[in-house]
C-alpha cells in the first residue's frame, strides 16, 4: 500500500524511513525508487565515467534519500548499476531483491525508451495502468526515473536521449508469488510506487493512527471527515469537497476500522473515497479491502450492470474482464453508469456499520487520474 507520508524523518545514512505513527515498523522503498536509484547511478556513470555512491532520488514528495550501490559496471557503451531493495518491516515478496538498471545513450531525438531486462514483466492484456506490449513499469516510476535521467543529463550537458532496462534479479520466480500471471503480466515484476515509500502493513498500528486522527478531527471542532484508500483519492476528495489537511483520515484498506471507531466517535459527515476496484470490494460486502482479504469478483460486478440494466453484451464484456480498470472503460466507452449503483451498494455495506450514529455518509469513487466516477451523496445511516 502507498499513501501520503504526513512526516518522514531520515536516518543519517537515509538507508530507511521512519515509522513516526509506529515506531517499531520500520517503512522501506518501492521497487520504483530502488529503479530510479539504480537509472541515476548508470546514467551518471555513462556520461562522466563515475558512479555516484551512494547515490540520491527525489521522491514524488519531495524527499531526498540516498541509496548505496549493491552492483555497478560499464560494458562498453552500456553501463549498469544495482541496488537491494529494503521493504522495512513490510511483508513484501520482492524485500532484498536486487533491482538492476542498464542504461544506454538513446537516438538523438528519441527521449527515454523503456525497456524490460530479466526478471521485468511484460504487460499482455488490457485493464492495467501500462499499455500491451510494455515492460510493466508502471506511470509512477516512469516519471520519477524521466526526472532524474533530465537532471543527469542536464548537468552533464548531454541530450536525454536514454534505452533504459530494469531488470530484478530472481524477479520471473517471485512474480509467481503476485497477482501478475493472473493479471496478464508475464516474464517477472511489475516496478511499482506512488510515493516511493513501503508502508509496513500493520493492521493494530495502522488502525491506531486512524483513531488517532479522527480524534484530532473532532478536537479540530471539524464536522466532516474523509477515509481515502490512496494518496489520488485523498487529494480527489480534498479538492471536491474543500477539506482541510485535518479532515484527511489515511484509512487504506481499512474501512471497518474506521467505522466502527466513527460510531462511537461520530462526526456529522463521513466520506469514503476510494478508487474503483476497492469500491468494487467494498460493494461486495467486504470492509478490509488488502488483496489478502479478497479479490475483484467480476461475476458480481456483471451482475450488478445486468440489474442496472446493462445490454447482454456489455454484462459479458464486464465478466470476461482482466481487471476492474478495464470494467470502468468498457463502461464509459459503451456510456453506461456502472459506478453509480457501485456506490450505492458500498454505501450500504458501509452504513450497515454505522447504523443508528446519525452520521450522513457519502461513498465517493474517483479514477486513477482523481477524476469523479460516481458518489452515492449523502444519507443518513
Amino acid at each position: 500500500m502507498a499513501h501520503e507520508i504526513p512526516t518522514l524523518a531520515m536516518n543519517d545514512d537515509a538507508a530507511s524511513p521512519k515509522n513516526e505513527h509506529s515506531p517499531d515498523l520500520r517503512r522501506g522503498w518501492t521497487t520504483g525508487t530502488c529503479a530510479t536509484a539504480a537509472t541515476t547511478a548508470a546514467a551518471s556513470a555513462l556520461l562522466t565515467g563515475a558512479f555516484p555512491d551512494p547515490v540520491v532520488v527525489r521522491l514524488p514528495g519531495g524527499q531526498e534519500p540516498a541509496f548505496a550501490l549493491a552492483t555497478n559496471r560499464i560494458d562498453g557503451d552500456v553501463a549498469e548499476a544495482g541496488v537491494v531493495k529494503d521493504a522495512g518491516d513490510d511483508p513484501d515478496v520482492t524485500h532484498g531483491a536486487l533491482v538492476i538498471a542498464r542504461v544506454a545513450r538513446g537516438e538523438p531525438g528519441s527521449g527515454i525508451v523503456f525497456r524490460a531486462g530479466d526478471g521485468v514483466g511484460m504487460v499482455t492484456r488490457p485493464g492495467l495502468p501500462v499499455p500491451v506490449g510494455e515492460p510493466a513499469i508502471n506511470p509512477v516510476p516512469r516519471a520519477m526515473m524521466s526526472e532524474a535521467l533530465a537532471r543527469v543529463a542536464e548537468a552533464a550537458g548531454a541530450p536525454c536521449d536514454f534505452v533504459v532496462e530494469i531488470g530484478v534479479k530472481h524477479g520471473a520466480k517471485l512474480a509467481e508469488k503476485t497477482l501478475n500471471p493472473r493479471l496478464g503480466i508475464l516474464g517477472g515484476l511489475s516496478i511499482l510506487g506512488t510515493t516511493g515509500i513501503v508502508v509496513p502493513f500493520s493492521c493494530a498500528a495502522w488502525i491506531h493512527s486512524i483513531h488517532r486522527g479522527i480524534d484530532v478531527a473532532r478536537a479540530c471542532g471539524l464536522d466532516h471527515v474523509a477515509g481515502s484508500t490512496g494518496n489520488t483519492s485523498e487529494k480527489a476528495v480534498a479538492g471536491l469537497h474543500g477539506l482541510s489537511e485535518q479532515a484527511l483520515i489515511e484509512m487504506g484498506d481499512f474501512v471497518g476500522g474506521m467505522l466502527k471507531y466513527l460510531k462511537s466517535h461520530p462526526v456529522a459527515r463521513v466520506t469514503i473515497a476510494c478508487g474503483f476496484a476497492k469500491s468494487v470490494k467494498l460493494a461486495q460486502g467486504l470492509t478490509d479491502l488488502h488483496s489478502k482479504r479478497g479479490t475483484v469478483d467480476h461475476a458480481f460486478l456483471a451482475e450488478v450492470a445486468g440489474v442496472a440494466g446493462a445490454s447482454a453484451d456489455i454484462v459479458a464484456r464486464v465478466g470476461a474482464a482482466n481487471s476492474a480498470l478495464e470494467v470502468l472503460e468498457i463502461a464509459r466507452a459503451s456510456g453506461f453508469d456502472l459506478g453509480t449503483p457501485i456506490a450505492a451498494a458500498g454505501w450500504r455495506t458501509a452504513a450497515a456499520m454505522i447504523a443508528g450514529s446519525g452520521i450522513a455518509l457519502e461513498v465517493a469513487i474517483f479514477d486513477r487520474q482523481g477524476g469523479l466516477v460516481a458518489s452515492s451523496g449523502f444519507r443518513e445511516a
